[in-house]
């Protein structure tokens, strides 16, 4: 975690290239803001190229590490957008969402886009999160990578 005045970038355990312009999630204070996320894996290929249910599942697992990090849930997740390429099986995220949310629903808004960034990604969510239960600086490390 890198902390700058009242800032704390987190990386949950992931490595992160210093070329890339943003960070995974972003505290300030009580809330977390987390990046677009798509099902990509440590080579940066996406999971279950084409399908959607299996998509959301492991971005909400890596949304689950990232605050996690922070000392957070899933259930202190209070909005996400989903950035969706596809209609199909989309009412099937629903069950993926209930297995992450156990205590309460967030807010939540899906947004229909002509494509995504990363080959074979059909869905990517954002996340706001209120971490107000957790406390700060966490001692976990930034792993640095060259890309």
């Amino acid at each position: 975690m890198a902390t700058t005045d009242d800032r704390e970038a987190l990386y949950g355990g992931r490595a992160w290239p210093d070329h890339y312009t943003f960070v995974p999630a972003l505290r300030v204070a009580d809330t977390t803001w987390i990046s677009g996320t798509t099902a990509s894996g440590t080579d940066g290929c996406i999971e279950h190229p084409g399908d959607i249910v299996e998509q959301t599942r492991q971005i909400f697992r890596k949304l689950e590490r990232l605050l996690h990090a922070a000392g957070g849930t899933c259930d202190d997740i209070v909005s996400t957008t989903d950035f969706i390429t596809t209609r199909e099986n989309y009412r099937h995220t629903a069950a993926v969402r209930r297995e992450f949310f156990k205590i309460g629903r967030p807010t939540s808004t899906g947004v229909l886009v002509a494509g995504l960034l990363r080959e074979g990604a059909v869905i990517e969510i954002s996340a706001v999160a209120v971490l107000r239960h957790a406390g700060r600086g966490s001692t976990e490390k930034r792993l640095d990578q060259t890309a």
